[in-house]
């Protein structure tokens, strides 16, 4: 299996980059720290770059997974490929766009583009943010999936992550001590489903949800917690159908807890997303709302 570290970025493609560059540095509180006419880099912890708007949403999504060092991701490159997993090697351009010296691309088997990279460039001076929203650092990703069954199988047994919680057919997978770096949520469809940011407490959760709100952005969840991960939440409507998350308090399974860690399976329902009462404004997360997936 594959030795991923973390999560490193995601990339989503924009119709309008001005507006989806205006959202992130004033509402989600980033660090705009590139801009030219077709790509913006923005942050919101030490590392290059969290997230990247592509002009154009023909231009695509997809998200990067980082491998500790060039070797193990040669290695990764082989036991995919002998895995039967379509493997590309990216190339000189799209390394320097990612601020990576090593990537490989493939994709799961709803088509989500999951692009593995070593040696991604850090930043050298402190992360500071556009506006105070607690932010710590770059966390998780929901992605859509159109087989939960298929890209579970894919990720736990190519790409080496383990199922944490079971919300439904939606499987909460870690790849580092973390309760989760990657939700699938059934949607019949593939791509970005939500981004998370941790922030420090509680009180910047509740600070955001009234700023948000006294700027018109729909908050589509929340404030709440988690029955899964434990995490107390707050969910709002980005540009580019894409829903950003601020999370604090989630659970971390260490090395100790995997001995004796089991997987648990939570019903489909309200309660299982939050325990607090909140109830979704989100397809993915509403059994009322939520689109039927079709199989691969």
């Amino acid at each position: 299996m594959v030795d991923i570290h973390d999560i490193r970025y995601v990339r989503i493609g924009t119709d309008d980059l001005d507006t989806s560059v205006r959202f992130a540095v004033e509402m989600l509180g980033l660090e705009l720290m590139e801009r030219d006419a077709n790509r913006a880099y923005l942050r919101g912890d030490d590392r290059d770059h969290n997230i990247c708007y592509t002009r154009g949403r023909e231009s695509g999504q997809a998200t990067g997974w980082e491998v500790p060092s060039m070797e193990l991701l040669d290695q990764a490159a082989g036991k995919l490929e002998a895995a039967g997993v379509q493997v590309r090697a990216g190339t000189a351009e799209e390394r320097e766009l990612r601020r990576v010296r090593g990537m490989i691309v493939v994709n799961d088997p709803s088509g989500n583009v999951l692009e593995l990279v070593a040696r991604p460039q850090a930043c050298g001076r402190r992360f500071f943010p556009s506006r105070d929203a607690g932010i710590t650092h770059f966390s998780h990703v929901g992605l859509h999936t159109a087989d939960a069954a298929g890209d579970e199988n894919f990720w736990v047994h190519k790409l080496g992550a383990k199922v944490s919680d079971w919300i439904g057919d939606a499987p909460l997978m870690r790849i580092n001590e973390v309760h989760h770096n990657v939700a699938l949520f059934p949607s019949g469809k593939a791509g970005i489903q939500h981004v998370n940011f941790q922030v420090e407490t509680v009180d910047d959760i509740m600070r955001s949800y009234y700023f948000l709100q006294k700027n018109n952005v729909k908050i589509v969840f929340g404030p709440g917690r988690h029955a899964t991960s434990g995490a107390r939440f707050l969910y709002f409507q980005g540009p580019d159908d894409v829903v950003y998350e601020y999370s604090c308090g989630v659970r971390m399974i260490t090395e100790e807890d995997e001995k004796t860690y089991i997987p648990r399976s939570f019903p489909f329902e309200d309660q299982s997303f939050c325990v607090w009462g909140s109830k979704p404004d989100i397809p993915e997360f509403s059994k009322d709302k939520k689109p039927v997936a079709h199989a691969a």
